[in-house]
């Protein structure tokens, strides 16, 4: 294969063409980061202005920043401690650090790294079934608005997401746009629709009176047994729309997807509070590292 990213401490802009390469390794890591998928990186490049590196054994490192401070991201594994090192001396901290990746040398990493929990970023997760069936007294208040959903358009029907099906789905994103009078993730989401089939993506369009009404957008991840879902969008005129996508995609999909990551609150506390009334069985914990101030001007502990 002629390799596309340069090996650190050199890094290349993130493109399309580097999918071939990434993918497959993001699509093997182990705690389903909703961020460490090539579609995840790849649809928020201009946000964060995402930089690629190749670390050793074919593991990526990440460079990002946001709001003047640059940080860095290692999906696969903690770098060897000198390539480490290198890293905090040219940006403000390390994010989105995985359980599984921190717990390999948490006990050496934190003699001069301190770590904290990053809870405005945690992924949600809950049970397939659960977004499926919504059965239960938990789920009373959801399950009232799909039904009632269902009686106010009973004429209405769901389809897999399709190259023919994208106008419409941009046709939906537009008024949605419109409505909000903001665009938020407008742009990502537009362009995850006209590259789906490129990035590997898998959704689903929802027709009302044969108008295009709802769509949404995810994939695969942590080797296949969870599924990320990464944007939904839907007209407001048709109330209990979201919550009847939600059951219906989720029982859409095959049964091997054990798990639904619907992705982080970024500490909005309207969506954390909506986040939580689907009564997540769980999160995708991430941290936040910075060294120590005796450690800043000296070296990080070997791994």
């Amino acid at each position: 294969m002629n390799m596309k990213i340069p090996t650190y401490p050199d890094f290349t802009p993130l493109t399309i063409d580097l999918k071939d390469e990434m993918y497959p390794h993001l699509n093997l890591t182990r705690d389903g980061v909703s961020e460490f998928t090539f579609a995840g990186l790849y649809l928020f490049r201009s946000r964060y202005n995402y930089r690629v590196s190749m670390g050793p054994d074919e593991t990526f490192i990440i460079s990002g920043e946001r709001e003047g401070r640059k940080f860095f991201m290692t999906p696969c594994c903690v770098p060897p401690g000198e390539i480490l090192q290198n890293l905090f001396n040219t940006h403000d901290y390390w994010k989105n650090i995985s359980e599984s990746v921190l717990a390999e040398k948490r006990e050496i990493l934190e003699q001069g790294i301190e770590f904290t929990e990053d809870r405005d970023n945690f992924d949600y997760l809950y049970l397939r079934s659960d977004l499926a069936e919504l059965s239960g007294k938990r789920f009373h208040k959801k399950k009232n608005l799909v039904n009632a959903f269902n009686t106010a358009w009973p004429d209405h029907e769901g389809r897999q997401l399709t190259a023919e099906l994208i106008p419409q789905a941009i046709e939906i994103s537009d008024r949605w746009k419109a409505e909000k009078g903001e665009d938020f993730d407008y742009d990502s989401a537009r362009e995850a629709l006209e590259n789906f089939e490129t990035l590997r993506l898998r959704g689903a369009i929802y027709f009302v009176n044969g108008e295009p009404a709802a769509w949404c957008l995810g994939e695969s991840i942590a080797r296949g047994r969870y599924f990320v879902v990464h944007f939904e969008k839907a007209r407001d005129e048709f109330k209990g729309i979201y919550q009847y996508m939600n059951q219906a995609f989720a029982a859409s999909l095959p049964r091997f997807f054990t798990h639904i990551n619907r992705e982080q609150d970024l500490g909005d506390e309207g969506l954390r509070q909506a986040k939580m009334t689907y009564r997540p069985c769980g999160f995708v914990k991430k941290y936040v590292g910075v060294l120590k101030p005796c450690i800043a001007q000296s070296r990080v502990p070997m791994p």
